[in-house]
């Protein structure tokens, strides 16, 4: 029991490092050699997993053969774009110009309800909205309104926004983030000036958030959870 639950630590911590290698992804944003590869890692670390009579080397030696292999393929898609184009394709326009282009709808093998609910996702309820619709190489919809249908900006409306930049978390359920502090150009002294202010101890703060301008919002944590 003891040989199963190390080799199972073991393999689990391999696989978090193996999907590190590859890069943050979630599953709908994984083209289709990230995808084929993380079926296959899962796959060959759970068989020294399950049957401690097979030797750890069995399914590691593949597992960083695979990671090494993606790695590869990933270096040479970014310096050669027909090798890219090769292996994860072309985006696909299924709408131009505010029409529906059937025959690559077909060739996609994508029926009008696929389209529709996509539409539905980017809260479009109405095509004739859609200016452009494209299929990314990874299967996600992006799309453009028709300019009539598009959300003004503040410089359409010629109105001046500050740039307050990002607005992060720099303290956690009691723990100071530091390098979200360096985020927004503050220092921990600032953070700790801030919470001086509102007489509140590190220790008792749930979320504290910080943006350039040094804006603070603070929440402290609920004393009777």
């Amino acid at each position: 029991m003891i040989i199963s639950i190390i080799r199972t630590i073991l393999l689990y911590a391999l696989i978090i490092i193996s999907l590190r290698l590859m890069g943050k992804r979630q599953i709908g944003d994984l083209q289709t050699t990230e995808l084929v590869v993380t079926f296959m890692i899962s796959d060959l670390a759970s068989l020294p997993m399950q049957d401690t009579s097979v030797p750890m080397l069995d399914g590691v030696i593949p597992i960083l053969i695979l990671i090494a292999c993606e790695i590869t393929i990933s270096v040479l898609m970014i310096r050669h774009t027909r090798f890219r184009t090769a292996v994860c394709g072309n985006p696909v326009i299924v709408i131009k110009d505010g029409k529906v282009l059937e025959k690559e709808m077909k060739r996609l093998r994508m029926s009008v309800e696929d389209l529709f609910v996509e539409l539905r996702q980017k809260d479009v309820f109405n095509i004739e909205e859609v200016q452009y619709c494209i299929v990314e190489t990874n299967g996600q919809v992006s799309l453009l309104k028709k300019p009539a249908n598009r959300e003004p900006s503040a410089k359409d409306l010629s109105v001046k926004i500050d740039d307050t930049g990002l607005e992060v978390v720099v303290v956690s359920d009691g723990n100071l983030m530091k390098r979200s502090v360096g985020l927004c150009n503050l220092k921990v002294e600032d953070i700790k000036k801030a919470l001086q202010a509102q007489n509140t101890e590190l220790k008792d703060v749930f979320i504290m958030t910080a943006d350039k301008t040094g804006k603070f919002n603070i929440i402290k944590k609920d004393t009777a959870a």
